[in-house]
């Protein structure tokens, strides 16, 4: 399932991320990857752990915290600090999966990556190329979203970033652990609570509002593994 959650940072918070990008450290991309992925990986990246990355990371979990979209389509159990990379020209990303399991540096926490969620930092005009490319059973999804949006998918999803051909593509990328570790479980309760709005706010008195909602905790409760 991918799941663009638009606004998730407001004009103000993308243009603080943009100042704290442009007198950041960057380094080779590389330095967080896989074994397998570092082949393909060809990028810049903000260091984990620095007073930069932390401040925006900080900045972009509170919005998520605020954003229902997101809670209802990810049921965060343990959001990954968020990373900070940038394309610029001729910069790629080839096909990769992503680690399965993430230590959050400095401490002793393991991460489950059930989740990949990509924050666009740069408007859509300021670069051409540079989609993000995801791969499912429906085909090939590009995704290329204004500052401030995100885009939501698999972790275990074979996907890409398209060269850039020119300009600067900036973003943040990060993992989510859920407390419903199936994806098609995940599918299923975000589609079923997505009805069970629509259904409460048309008929907000009928019985049958409150026996959908026992049947959406009830899946919940069983498929939950925190």
């Amino acid at each position: 399932m991918l799941v663009h959650v638009p606004d998730v940072l407001t004009g103000p918070q993308i243009s603080r991320c943009r100042e704290v990008m442009a007198y950041a450290k960057w380094i080779d991309g590389r330095a967080t990857a896989g074994h397998q992925s570092a082949r393909a990986k060809h990028n810049l990246q903000i260091p984990e752990g620095t007073p930069e990355a932390r401040e925006m990371g900080e900045l972009i979990v509170g919005a998520l915290e605020r954003s229902p979209l997101f809670i209802s389509a990810a049921l965060p159990h343990r959001i990954f600090p968020p990373l900070f990379n940038r394309y610029d020209e001729s910069m790629t990303f080839g096909f990769h999966v992503d680690n399965a399991i993430r230590q959050i540096t400095g401490t002793p926490l393991r991460l489950r990556t059930d989740l990949s969620a990509t924050l666009f930092l740069s408007r859509p005009e300021e670069y051409d190329g540079g989609e993000l490319v995801v791969e499912d059973t429906y085909g090939s999804h590009a995704v290329k979203l204004p500052a401030g949006h995100l885009i939501l998918y698999p972790a275990a999803s074979l996907h890409r970033v398209n060269p850039v051909t020119r300009g600067a593509r900036l973003a943040s990328f990060f993992w989510i652990q859920s407390m419903v570790r199936a994806d098609a479980d995940r599918t299923l309760l975000f589609e079923l609570g997505t009805v069970l709005q629509q259904f409460e706010q048309a008929v907000p008195d009928h019985p049958a509002v409150i026996d959908l909602t026992g049947v959406y905790y009830n899946l919940f409760r069983r498929w939950t593994d925190t």
